[in-house]
């Protein structure tokens, strides 16, 4: 901790504590710079009002006294009636130190109701950006309850995005692990029929507009369930579920640790 003479807002005015004062100065016993200022208390109240706060020393039942805050003025005085070998010194700092403050170089330590107004304010930022997040996550979260409640699956696409890796990534270890397959010059993926993944994947037939003809047409798309999102958030290199989808897989907790499928 420093020593140099640090000065604190005391009743809206900068100021040091006289004990402060007289450990810099040099006194074995700081307190004994209070009779120093009784001896001239009539000098120092013609440079300004001294502050003074009553206390108690020592343990309970110690014996009372009266601590003193004093100005830039008061300061550099008892500092100079003090004539200790440091009294050059510490009037050059103190000098320079209140100069600093002056000047904005030092910011004054926040009086306690400042500290409680700050952190009041902090609170109050943090509770609002909550609100905001609330407000923005809360209709997309809406929604996937809506697709699960009717569907209990999810494409690989959204699949992808539910469990953070990119929709290429997914479809590459899927296609590598056996999960799901395609014909040549078919861009749909279609799942193996693979007792290993029962429960974990199946097709929804989609009805769709082909663009060059304008025709409605079929065709089978692979869809994740549940039971899927959970196994893959565990088993894909990198996967883990997105906080925001974590409420859709209540039969288990999100994934962390990470380990690859075995080949079949």
């Amino acid at each position: 901790m420093s020593n140099v003479i640090a000065p604190t807002m005391h009743d809206g005015e900068l100021r040091i504590l006289d004990t402060d004062l007289a450990t810099r100065l040099g006194f074995s016993n700081p307190a004994m710079i209070r009779k120093l200022i009784g001896r001239h208390s009539e000098s120092l109240s013609q440079m300004g009002v001294v502050s003074t706060v009553e206390i108690t020393s020592g343990a309970k039942g110690g014996r009372p006294g009266t601590a003193h805050y004093l100005n830039e003025e008061q300061a550099l005085f008892i500092t100079a009636k003090s004539e200790t070998a440091a009294a050059t010194k510490i009037t050059i700092e103190i000098v320079t130190q209140f100069a600093a403050f002056k000047r904005g170089e030092i910011a004054p330590p926040e009086t306690p109701e400042q500290l409680a107004m700050r952190a009041l304010t902090g609170l109050q930022s943090v509770v609002e950006k909550q609100r905001e997040q609330l407000a923005l996550t809360a209709p997309k979260a809406a929604a996937l309850d809506r697709i699960s409640l009717a569907e209990g699956s999810y494409g690989l696409t959204q699949t992808a995005k539910i469990i953070q890796i990119g929709p290429k990534a997914l479809n590459t270890f899927l296609a590598m692990h056996k999960w799901i397959y395609r014909f040549n010059g078919n861009k749909h993926w279609l799942a193996y029929e693979d007792k290993r993944r029962a429960g974990l994947l199946r097709h929804k037939l989609d009805v769709y507009t082909d663009n060059q003809t304008g025709e409605e047409k079929t065709r089978d798309t692979v869809r994740v369930t549940i039971k899927g999102i959970i196994k893959l958030a565990k088993i894909v290199p990198g996967a883990q579920i997105d906080p925001e989808f974590v409420h859709l897989v209540k039969e288990s907790p999100v994934p962390f640790a990470k380990k690859p499928e075995p080949a079949s």
